[in-house]
């Protein structure tokens, strides 16, 4: 008889558990209702200077961008103009395509770029991510136009390993059954 009430004591203790579990489950539950979205912040440095990465293949870029009062525009790649860097047309308006949609032409901006590894598309892909995130730091109200244009998405293709056994990656020796 006695473990009987052991038993009852216990479970009775067990449902009081539950049900304190369930109150705690409520709250949390109302209270993760009054959480307000995540806030971007401004991250700028002592000189006024936001910061981004980009990464495409191979290459990686470090992009930093600078609002300046006159309407002078400086945009430099591994010290040399982006211009000259990137001959050809069409790497040139890839490069500037996020400074396209945000910035007008009265406005002054200093953009500075190291880019590392990789060939010229690369190069070019890894800038125009550093500094569309650059330009998110700089200014958090952007994410939403750039995020729509496909600017803070990083390309993830990659050239595949050559396998062993194999010519290529995927290539193969012609098979021959005589």
């Amino acid at each position: 008889m006695e473990n009987n009430i052991d038993n009852i004591e216990s479970t009775d203790s067990i449902e009081a558990v539950k049900t304190d579990m369930d109150s705690s489950a409520e709250t949390t539950e109302a209270e993760s209702k009054q959480l307000k979205p995540m806030v971007r912040e401004r991250k700028v440095d002592k000189l006024g200077r936001s910061y981004g990465t980009g990464r495409r293949k191979t290459s990686v870029a470090r992009v930093w961008f600078k609002k300046q009062d006159s309407s002078k525009a400086n945009f430099t790649v591994n010290g040399k103009d982006v211009n000259q860097y990137f001959s050809r047309e069409f790497y040139n308006d890839e490069v500037k395509s996020p400074l396209d949609l945000l910035i007008t032409e009265t406005e002054g901006y200093e953009i500075m770029s190291t880019v590392k590894g990789g060939g010229l598309t690369g190069q070019c892909g890894a800038v125009k991510l550093g500094l569309s995130r650059a330009l998110l730091c700089f200014d958090p109200e952007l994410h939403g136009i750039l995020r729509k244009k496909g600017l803070l998405t990083r390309d993830s293709r990659k050239v595949e390993r050559k396998k062993y056994g194999h010519l290529k990656a995927r290539k193969v020796t012609q098979y021959s059954k005589r």
